[in-house]
């Protein structure tokens, strides 16, 4: 929400010489690897098809499987650096002594490295697309596994791996021909909507079985020490087919299980299960109204209250000056609570000091919400995420995006919203990298809102804030696997009322089609800027304390209390 006087609309990197120079690496030249039928890929899941990490261990949990960008297939390995952990995602298996092997990667980021613990490794400096790292190493005279690596470099931003090969051959020495018998009688033991879980008898070998893994098909999606493995990313009421070939030390495979079918329960179509109408409240200017009357007026239960911003030092406060607590703010919260209502406070807008960037970390940041939310017991939060300082500039994306992340986990049953701009068809550049990262991350938002207009929607603003919609419904289906259901189910719309600063006209008639459709599409969350405005000046143009048309008072905020999801 942008603010200039009264409106709301939407609209260096740390040198590392010292710390490369410390890590300076004399990689030895590459070695022929032996001559053996046994020498392939030795490691599972090296293209992170599975859709999921396991085998591989992340640090700090900065791990996850995203499906954009990928060097091949459909799925790569982001690791969310931080300022204090480098994202370092790691796989052991089982190797040979005195044998070389051939270690390679497809990498995307600043500084990022790949590697064998205790050995070897070789890094990049900075690249936009995907570029190939190698290096050979030689085991020890008794060494029998091996730890590779990928990671990232402390505040370099999220990395990306793909496509990680260890050529050589498998632990368990060459003798060793003898498969291990087929893992027996395959069973569903349960499924959701998104995930099969499987279990089967073990298998037996000569020597000892060291992993299972689990095929869709043809495909091979997981690896697991066990006998029971859970497959996620799964469609909603679709039927898989899945198989599990048993392996040991020395990569010798069994034949397949049986075969089963599950079929996957059907999508809820319900996400979240939150859903929110609450247009914006703002106390700061534009003549605000009794909250309470216009609940009385409207039957609206809902109010995002604007804006949280940093007072200095990373401390909040309502509009970066009046208190946290104890003013007239906190008198409006409880007022409309003792109604019946509730408040969701907005972080940040278009201008002013925000918090996001102006706190210095992720951890100070979660520090600050987490007094907005202790103060008032909040049950949701929204971050505006808008101009230059936070919504077009990747560290302070990634900043939010931790810190919300953090709280959500702090704080059972917290729900987090990002409010973004968006062009007429969906998400600008920057829209599609908040979505990515959110998944990298695994933030857990729960609410994308987007504010479609602003953005040359022209006369047609009822068409455009649909195709706008549907455009960030399709990049949350290709980013998080969603079906039609679950990602509407993730969605906002916060419009603005009447006349926007482009003399773009939402009407009451139009904006009740933007309801109804929000209703019948079952979307999370519906707001508009403001009900300071909700009051009609026709050709007032546009300012702080009416919509600048002909309505009624409150026709807005009537409309929009008509929301139900």
């Amino acid at each position: 929400m942008r603010i200039t006087v009264f409106r709301r609309s939407r609209s260096s990197r740390r040198s590392l010489l010292a710390l490369l120079g410390s890590v300076a690496l004399a990689l030895a030249g590459a070695v022929a690897l032996p001559g053996t039928a046994q020498a392939a890929n030795i490691l599972s899941n090296p293209g992170f098809e599975s859709g999921s990490l396991s085998p591989w261990s992340c640090t700090g949990s900065l791990g996850s499987v995203v499906s954009s960008p990928v060097h091949d297939g459909s799925k790569s390995l982001a690791g969310a650096v931080s300022s204090s952990d480098t994202a370092q995602c790691s796989q052991t298996v089982t190797v040979q002594p005195n044998t070389t092997y051939s270690l390679s990667g497809w990498v995307r980021g600043s500084y990022v490295y790949l590697g064998v613990d205790g050995g070897a490794s070789t890094w990049t400096t900075s690249t936009s697309a995907y570029s190939r790292l190698a290096v050979s190493f030689t085991t020890g005279a008794s060494q029998t596994s091996a730890k590779i690596y990928v990671h990232g470099w402390y505040a370099q931003g999220t990395y990306y791996a793909d496509d990680i090969s260890l050529d050589g051959p498998g632990g368990g020495g060459g003798s060793d021909t003898q498969a291990p018998t087929a893992p027996g009688s395959l069973r569903s033991t349960g499924k959701t909507s998104s995930s099969a879980t499987l279990a089967w008898n073990a298998s037996t070998d000569n020597v000892g079985v060291t992993t299972y893994d689990v095929y869709s098909g043809s495909n091979q999606v997981l690896s697991v020490s066990g006998t029971t493995a859970t497959v996620s990313g799964l469609s909603p009421s679709t039927a898989y087919t899945f198989t599990v070939k048993a392996r040991d030390a020395a990569g010798n495979t069994s034949a397949a299980s049986n075969s089963v079918s599950v079929t996957t329960d059907a999508g809820s179509g319900g996400g979240t299960g939150f859903k929110q109408a609450a247009p914006y409240l703002y106390l700061g200017w534009g003549d605000p109204p009794s909250a309470t009357s216009v609940m009385s007026s409207t039957g609206v239960k809902w109010y995002t209250m604007a804006f949280m911003l940093d007072s200095g030092g990373c401390n909040p406060a309502w509009d970066g000056s009046r208190p946290l607590t104890g003013g007239n703010d906190q008198t409006v919260i409880n007022s409309v609570r003792s109604a019946g209502g509730d408040i969701v406070p907005s972080f940040g807008g278009w201008s002013g000091s925000k918090l996001g960037a102006n706190c210095s970390s992720a951890g100070a940041l979660a520090g600050a919400l987490q007094k907005v939310i202790d103060a008032y017991g909040l049950k949701a939060i929204d971050m505006d995420i808008e101009n230059t300082d936070e919504f077009e500039n990747a560290t302070v994306q990634d900043r939010i995006l931790t810190a919300l992340k953090t709280v959500k986990a702090n704080n059972p049953g917290l729900r987090t919203i990002v409010t973004f701009g968006t062009t007429t068809t969906g998400p600008t550049y920057w829209g599609n990298r908040l979505i990515e990262q959110a998944q990298a991350l695994n933030a857990g938002i729960d609410v994308f809102t987007i504010m479609p207009f602003d953005f040359g929607g022209g006369s047609d603003m009822y068409g455009n804030t649909v195709n706008a919609t549907d455009g960030l419904k399709a990049k949350l289906k290709s980013t998080f696997g969603w079906d039609d259901a679950t990602a509407y189910s993730h969605i906002g719309i916060s419009g603005m009322n009447g006349l926007s600063d482009q003399q773009e006209n939402t009407s009451p008639a139009t904006w009740t089609q933007i309801r109804d459709w929000a209703n019948s599409h079952h979307i999370a969350r519906l707001a508009f800027w403001s009900v300071n405005r909700d009051r009609p000046c026709p050709g007032g143009g546009v300012v702080s304390n009416c919509s600048g048309i002909s309505q009624n008072t409150w026709q807005f905020t009537s409309i929009t209390a008509g929301f139900t999801g």
